[in-house]
């Protein structure tokens, strides 16, 4: 479970009365599997999250259920050693952190930030496997599709739809590119070439994204470059489309294994880009939680409701 979410979890346990015990990695000596800040939740008879598995996990567990049944002799405070002793072969230590779950263990509790922030565009089987693997991640996603009727009411597993993936119908696309925060990431997988080369023409115009990718094979790409060409743009813009996407190596035309290869690819250019595009370069831009569920006028998008795809009236 992502680190957002084994804090939502927690916050909830607190609002319920569930007792729990915080257990945090304090601080880390040479290989360990998690770094300093990593939380888990242990409560009697669950688990949330994890501070790298194992024998440590194991002890830390059994420690923090001690805790829980009023065991006086538990350390607050407890430091592993990850060698043969616990029979890891990490060769580093770790100290970690016991405390019970409270409003000031949860005040203590930083809000993870996204990874990066996603356009997906298209709701299509390619589109729907994509945004299935990414409510895995910790990523802020605004998928968009003209027609509310594609976009699925769960996941391809069958599970909700985590608040960070927001699913948007929109007439003008364009409209909704120019609101995408600096740094942000592009994924165009729609029904259409031409919706396809629109997106994509907005895209490079804005020129501070992070990564294009558009879904196709090399003669689509060859002849989107012709067309881009046409309208003007210079061969090193182009050049920052990505198409074909996805990971080398990885065959099969499966949507959840294109999905899979994509995926992976966007992890990939988010390490790449990380040590030039930082998370706070727009603060008032990266939430798209505040986008209005406007009922007229507007720039054209239709955003829609939390329970299903968001919609905002055409202009």
């Amino acid at each position: 479970m992502i680190e957002s979410a084994v804090r939502e979890r927690a916050s909830a346990w607190l609002g319920e009365g569930r007792s729990a015990v915080v257990v945090e990695v304090l601080r880390t000596q040479g290989s360990a599997p998690r770094g300093a800040g990593t939380r888990m939740l242990v409560a009697a008879d669950e688990t949330s999250g994890t501070i790298g598995g194992g024998h440590i996990e194991l002890k830390a567990i059994a420690a923090a259920r001690a805790l829980l049944a009023g065991a006086a002799q538990v350390a607050k405070e407890q430091h592993f050693a990850l060698g043969p002793s616990l029979g890891q072969c990490c060769g580093g230590s770790m100290t970690l952190a016991f405390a019970p779950l409270d409003a000031a263990a949860l005040a203590r509790w930083p809000q993870t930030p996204p990874l990066f922030h996603l356009q997906l565009h298209g709701a299509g089987h390619v589109g729907r496997a994509v945004a299935t693997l990414l409510a895995t991640l910790d990523v802020e996603v605004d998928w968009f599709d003209e027609r509310d009727e594609e976009f699925p009411a769960t996941t391809d597993l069958g599970s909700p739809w985590p608040a960070r993936i927001r699913r948007v119908s929109v007439d003008t696309i364009e409209a909704e590119v120019r609101r995408a925060s600096p740094g942000a990431f592009f994924l165009v997988l729609t029904h259409e070439h031409a919706l396809d080369l629109r997106i994509v023409e907005a895209v490079l115009r804005r020129g501070d994204f992070a990564f294009c990718g558009l879904i196709g094979s090399r003669t689509k790409r060859a002849r989107f470059e012709h067309r881009l060409e046409a309208r003007g743009f210079e061969a090193a813009t182009i050049a920052r489309l990505v198409c074909p996407i996805g990971v080398a190596g990885i065959d099969g035309r499966a949507p959840e294994i294109i999905a899979a290869a994509v995926v992976a690819q966007l992890l990939v250019e988010h390490g790449r880009a990380l040590p030039t595009i930082g998370a706070d370069e727009n603060p008032a831009a990266a939430s798209r939680n505040d986008r209005p569920a406007a009922s007229g006028g507007g720039d054209g998008a239709r955003v829609l409701a939390a329970a299903g795809p968001l919609r905002r009236p055409g202009g």
